[in-house]
């Protein structure tokens, strides 16, 4: 590709200089209106993918993570694979314990030559644990009150109006910005609501004096607390009922985008299996509730962010009353990290995950059960497997992964002020260089192609890397996974880390892809500004 007039990089006060007009793929034939294609058109998905279909992929046409065979072979395994994640950390593992040949602790050691020394009994064992786990109505209950509650304060919580980058076709995703509302009236209601909180018992409660006011009304009397440590000992069974739920509502997402979508940007590529797994429309709303927000953010990222605390609880009862230091600085880290999403959480809705990844299987499964089966899998398995991490050593690596949390909520920061004020910013105490990119979008009904521009920014941490801030993500995803003492508990406390180390190159490299499809030549001058993805020097 040609590259672009070097004077389309500008300062803060911004040149007028001309650029050339380049158009993204999806609009090429400008001219040519793209039906839309009717329900009654759509019986079932084409045999191959249409012009009308790309352009309701925002500038995405390979699809998600299916692309990456490695993923792809993840994805497969991955509902089977959560439900042995939550056997392996289970208080019905530990009852196993005496009778296996091999601990958890040593998987190298241990579990491979085990398994290797008899390979079909291993599998045999394998297929018997997953299967172990199975849904409760207790486990269902969780679940679904767990959501009734989001839901509520969803709907409840007032916050100013914000929107969403625009789509090819012309969309413009509109949302309450209530998400730091959320965060703290969740996080109140679940420790209230707790035999921690003013109903529980005398003995149990952390904070007495609000019980004694409490129980002067005799509010308590009807209500009866649940257990702090519930999202333990339930995680089981509740994760096996979000599994079946997940993949039945993905089905549900499926048909949704082909024949009731929200917005233009949906549509078949032809194949059931990328249709379900990759998703069939971009933004679902049902009664204007959005549901990609809704799982995404207020179900899977609160219970992430409340289950470490929870499985805190769960330790220090289970082992005498004493304090796992690697467990509680994790839990803590954790949830601070959660607090600053939620802050950020309209800036979430700018990321691939939103503007890029359909509302499918990779998205919506991966956000349902995914996220509590891995994200959670290093604290999980402290519950049964201390850390024995000492005060000072534990505080040492909770200071890591805080200044991992700090700069990579920085570096968010830092894009958020530049696309906000238009580049009329300072970065790090000087005007920004940026690139003023242009690219097209067209009307799915009308046809009709608009020009607009953005703003690529090649200053302060972005003018490092394209992905700085996936560095400093993964800096606290470290630290959290050694915070469950890999030496003491073996490598498998690491699998968080990893599987996240993985996911965001590939997310790095998708989002390329994308950008170079949307911005042309203007993408290739900001890579020649900006040349690595995401550690300055070396990627």
């Amino acid at each position: 590709m040609t590259m672009g007039n070097p004077s389309t990089l500008r300062k803060r006060t911004g040149s007028t200089t001309p650029v050339t007009t380049s158009k993204a793929n999806g609009a090429e034939n400008n001219d040519t209106p793209h039906g839309k294609q009717s329900p009654s058109s759509l019986p079932s998905p084409s045999p191959s993918p249409s012009a009308d279909y790309k352009s309701g992929t925002n500038w995405v046409h390979g699809g998600g993570i299916e692309a990456n065979p490695y993923l792809f072979v993840l994805i497969v395994v991955s509902p089977f694979l959560s439900l042995l994640l939550a056997h392996l950390t289970s208080a019905e593992m530990v009852e196993l314990r005496p009778d296996l040949p091999w601990r958890a602790t040593h998987p190298l050691t241990e579990m491979v030559p085990a398994c290797l020394s008899d390979v079909p009994a291993c599998v045999s064992s394998v297929l018997s644990a997953g299967a172990s786990v199975t849904p409760t109505l207790d486990g269902a209950r969780l679940v679904l009150y767990f959501m009734a509650v989001a839901l509520v304060l969803e709907r409840a919580l007032p916050g100013r109006v914000d929107y969403g980058p625009e789509t090819a076709t012309g969309h413009v995703p509109r949302y309450v910005d209530n998400g730091v509302a959320h965060c703290f009236a969740y996080s109140a209601l679940f420790f209230l609501g707790s035999n921690l909180g003013p109903c529980g018992e005398a003995e149990e409660q952390l904070i007495p004096a609000i019980g004694n006011v409490i129980a002067g009304t005799g509010a308590c009397d009807a209500y009866h607390p649940f257990n702090f440590g519930v999202l333990y000992d339930l995680f089981p069974s509740g994760l096996a009922f979000l599994n079946i739920f997940g993949i039945v509502f993905c089905v549900f997402l499926m048909f949704k985008g082909i024949y009731f979508p929200s917005t233009q940007d949906n549509g078949s590529s032809g194949s059931w299996v990328k249709d379900y797994l990759w998703g069939t429309e971009l933004y679902p709303r049902v009664f204007g509730l959005d549901l990609k927000r809704f799982i995404n953010c207020r179900f899977s990222m609160t219970f992430w962010q409340l289950a470490g605390f929870s499985f805190c609880y769960r330790s220090y009862v289970l082992h005498g009353n004493v304090m796992d230091w690697g467990l509680f600085f994790a839990a803590l880290s954790q949830y601070l990290y959660l607090v600053k999403f939620f802050f950020w959480e309209m800036g979430y809705m700018r990321s691939i995950d939103i503007i890029v990844d359909r509302a499918g299987y990779e998205i919506q499964w991966g956000c349902l059960v995914w996220v509590p089966a891995v994200y959670t899998f290093h604290s999980r398995f402290t519950v049964q497997n201390t850390s024995g991490l000492s005060f000072p050593t534990a505080l040492a690596m909770f200071a890591l992964s805080m200044a991992g949390v700090l700069l990579n909520y920085a570096a968010d920061r830092e894009r958020d002020v530049f696309r906000s004020s238009n580049g009329r910013c300072l970065v790090w105490g000087a005007e920004p260089r940026y690139i003023t990119a242009k690219y097209t979008i067209v009307d799915r009904e009308t046809g009709k192609a608009s020009q607009k521009t953005s703003l690529l920014l090649a200053s302060g941490f972005w003018g490092m890397a394209r992905h700085f801030q996936y560095f400093f993500e993964l800096t606290a995803a470290y630290s959290w996974c050694i915070l469950a003492n890999p030496v003491k508990n073996g490598v498998l406390v690491m699998f968080y880390a990893v599987f996240l180390t993985f996911l965001l190159v590939d997310r790095a490299k998708r989002d390329t892809e994308k950008c170079r499809l949307k911005y042309g030549k203007y993408y290739e001058e900001y890579c020649d500004l900006v040349p690595y993805k995401i550690v300055p020097g070396i990627f």
